[in-house]
């Protein structure tokens, strides 16, 4: 502190003696405390003014990494002080992590289980923590750790130690090592592969040349042994790495091999049923030509969700309704109580004149809020059930929420400029707050407007039926401005974008598409000049106005390519007009068949996501009244989806 501010500081305190009054400390500014954050977290202590910081809401940040620095010399109890003291912050969980870490490359493994609040994330402090717990609870911490060795990628040099001692004590034997040779074979990992073929003995070898032939030629498992390693102990594990391989590179001929090889191997019921769920997936995602018999044999044993989903959108596309209704009955009660297979169930029966059992299946699903949920509701003419649930805070309630120290915490953090810090603190508190506390933070955030956050917080608060959060009215004027100038519906604007961005100006997807409806940056330049506009180049487009502007006229384009369909448009908006032109090519003849046609999950989600997203906002318009809302316009439920749904070019 300089030598002026700290004789002028102590007159004033002197001062406030001699008359009695207390002067509260001298609370550090944001910019002062913004720059003690800095040195902190490079350990720069001599920029800090532990005093001029002390009374600051954010002062917990800098003990943080005065803490962490001073790790693993630092007693458990004070490591477990200070999650106490922070426990209503993310800085707890942050602390117990780094304290796990260091206390375990350290081998403290005393204080390692003091901090510990039961099996910790990430695989290096999984090893550390099991490796801490082997004298205490042996068998729980063996179990894990054989657990954590099953893996086909190399694991962190921090579970080194966890897995010597589990060699030693023989708890990874050879049949363990052997399985994760087989794991890493099947995943590619080369060097882990053979690395670990390397720590087998001679009993092994026939096995390691039989995978080195298969490797070389994959037609070579026709010849491979039924029984490999000592006791027949590498067979299994061998046949499901070498069988996922050959179907994943060659489906067919994979096929016709396992249905030669499989009776003289003698599997156990476990590796052939992997096997054969492998099989069965790829047979019917590839269409495989002459494989149905053989998938239909075999599935009623797989118990696996993902055939048995193929399977019914195999019998939809070949309108066997009857197998419909047969494949769905074999789906477990959670699959099939889903509104999308009650919808179908419905279609099933309906197609076979079976019109009572398709009323009580309609029934079943138009209770749901989703796109097949508000399907269902047309069909019977119901308004949907939107289950909307809303709350009520006075200003008194709200005052109180703004002088929680979470509430605290997170504004200075957004002042400073550390908004990952501020949407951590924020959403630690949604997660770990009691549902009242957590739903006042989210009327807190609606009342910012701050959008994202919102949406956020109700996801991480599992307020799946606060609708008015889960889809506030973030841009509404720009989506009905420049939804009126393109002539595109507003509420599909606002569907799309919620669906793309979750209202985050500054989004920025893997594949390289940006803000808030998630232009790629050639799109932008392209519509750009459409415009007669210069190109924003990839932090242009990240302003909010210009991306729904364009984001908009392409979706314009994309409406007029499909005369007004929007069901097309919103998969061309995801998958590129390309391929949907390409899918209208097989032609259908409802709306439902078209999204089940979709061959991509993720489109298909899309889809469906973003037309009942768009009944959510309009009702929500309405005050929540969905009455005159329709999920799908007349023609596109009447319309053909084939190649006559292209518009003239």
């Amino acid at each position: 502190m300089p030598v002026l501010r700290l004789r002028f500081r102590l007159r004033m305190l002197s001062a406030a003696a001699l008359i009695g009054l207390s002067i509260p400390a001298l609370a550090a500014t944001d910019a002062q405390m913004s720059a003690a954050l800095d040195a902190a977290r490079d350990q720069q202590w001599q920029r800090v003014d532990e005093g001029l910081i002390a009374g600051h809401v954010l002062a917990g940040y800098v003990e943080y990494h005065r803490l962490r620095g001073r790790l693993p010399n630092v007693s458990s109890g004070e490591v477990q002080a200070f999650i106490q003291r922070y426990s209503d912050s993310p800085l707890s969980e942050w602390m117990r992590g780094q304290a796990i870490a260091n206390y375990g490359y350290a081998g403290r493994d005393n204080d390692l289980l003091a901090v510990a609040d039961g099996v910790p994330d990430g695989t290096a402090r999984q090893c550390y923590y099991y490796s801490a717990l082997l004298d205490r609870s042996p068998m729980e911490a063996r179990a894990a750790g054989r657990e954590l060795w099953l893996t086909g990628s190399s694991q962190p040099n921090a579970c080194d130690g966890l897995f010597n001692r589990l060699r030693a004590d023989g708890t990874i034997d050879d049949r363990a090592v052997w399985e994760r040779k087989m794991l890493a074979w099947q995943a590619g990992e080369t060097g882990l592969s053979s690395y670990l073929g390397g720590l087998l003995g001679g009993q092994w070898q026939g096995a390691l040349d039989t995978v080195e032939a298969v490797n070389r030629n994959p037609q070579m498992i026709t010849q491979a042994p039924a029984c490999l390693g000592p006791q027949c102990a590498a067979s299994a594990a061998f046949y499901q790495a070498a069988m996922q391989r050959y179907t994943r590179e060659n489906t067919p001929a994979a096929l016709n091999t396992w249905q030669n090889i499989a009776p003289r191997l003698g599997l156990d019921s476990q590796a052939q049923r992997a096997i054969e769920e492998e099989l069965a997936f790829y047979a019917l995602v590839r269409s495989v030509p002459g494989s149905i018999g053989w998938v239909d044999s075999v599935l009623p044993g797989l118990e696996s969700e993902r055939v048995l989903e193929l399977r019914v959108r195999r019998a939809l596309e070949e309108r066997r309704w009857q197998d419909v209704l047969n494949w769905i009955a074999l789906m477990p009660a959670g699959q099939q109580e889903n509104s999308r297979w009650q919808y179908w169930l419905a279609r099933a029966h309906e197609q076979l004149g079976n019109h009572g059992a398709a009323e009580a299946r309609y029934r079943e699903a138009a209770l749901d809020r989703s796109f097949y949920g508000f399907a269902a509701a047309e069909k019977l003419g119901v308004p949907y059930r939107l289950n909307n649930e809303r709350s009520h805070f006075d200003d008194y309630s709200r005052e109180r929420t703004a002088n929680m120290a979470v509430v605290q915490r997170t504004e200075a953090l957004m002042r400073i400029g550390e908004d990952g810090l501020a949407n951590s603190e924020w959403l630690h508190a949604a997660r770990t707050l009691p549902p009242a506390e957590a739903r006042a933070l989210a009327d807190y955030a609606a009342q910012r407007q701050w959008y994202p956050l919102l949406v956020q917080t109700t996801i991480a608060g599992e307020m799946w039926d606060a609708l008015d959060w889960r889809f506030p009215p973030a841009y509404r004027e720009s989506f009905l401005r420049w939804g009126s100038q393109t002539g595109v519906d507003p509420y599909l604007l606002m569907a799309i974008t919620r669906r793309e961005s979750a209202y985050n100006p500054v989004a920025l997807s893997p594949a390289g598409a940006r803000g808030l409806m998630q232009l790629m940056p050639g799109t932008a330049a392209q519509v750009a000049r459409q415009l007669g506009l210069s190109d924003p180049g990839p932090y242009g487009v990240l302003d909010p106005e210009l991306n729904i502007r364009l984001g908009s006229t392409y979706l314009r384009d994309k409406l007029s390519r499909y005369q007004g369909n929007r069901l097309a448009a919103a998969a061309a908006y995801n998958a590129g007009p390309g391929r949907v032109d390409q899918w209208l090519g097989s032609g259908v003849e409802s709306f439902d068949l078209f999204v089940e046609s979709i061959p991509f999950r993720e489109t298909r989600d899309y889809v469906q996501a973003v037309l009942s997203y768009r009944v959510i906002f309009e009702s929500l318009a309405n005050g929540g009244d969905s009455q005159g809302v329709t999920l799908l316009s007349d023609n596109e439920q009447q319309v053909r989806y084939d190649r006559a749904l292209l518009a003239l070019r």
